[in-house]
């Protein structure tokens, strides 16, 4: 069974026992998270849609600490001016493993 929600601007499809990263939540390692904008879920030959949102439905996940994002290179540069400024960025996420789907 999957399920797609909306979480922090962006969707994303889950099943049950995969780990993704989500926004910087500061909640503490083995503590339940719940994710309550669900768009849709399926499987089994079974699927509902919501309109926007499912009624009722459900992820839960449990939190499994504060990850850094990958390096992302800020780089500015003004031309005849011998400007160069050269900068990098890391975000803050938190790794959750998904545990169950309710409808």
């Amino acid at each position: 069974m999957y399920a797609v929600f909306r979480d922090g601007g962006r969707q994303y499809k889950v099943e049950a026992g995969q780990v993704i990263e989500v926004d910087f939540r500061d909640l503490p390692a083995g503590e339940e998270i719940r994710f309550d904008q669900v768009l849709c879920t399926g499987g089994n030959g079974d699927s509902k849609l919501g309109t926007p949102l499912l009624s009722g439905a459900l992820v839960r996940a449990e939190v499994l600490g504060p990850v850094k994002g990958p390096k992302l290179v800020v780089q500015k540069f003004r031309r005849r001016k011998n400007s160069r400024r050269k900068t990098g960025h890391r975000q803050l996420l938190t790794r959750v493993k998904i545990s169950a789907i309710s409808n």
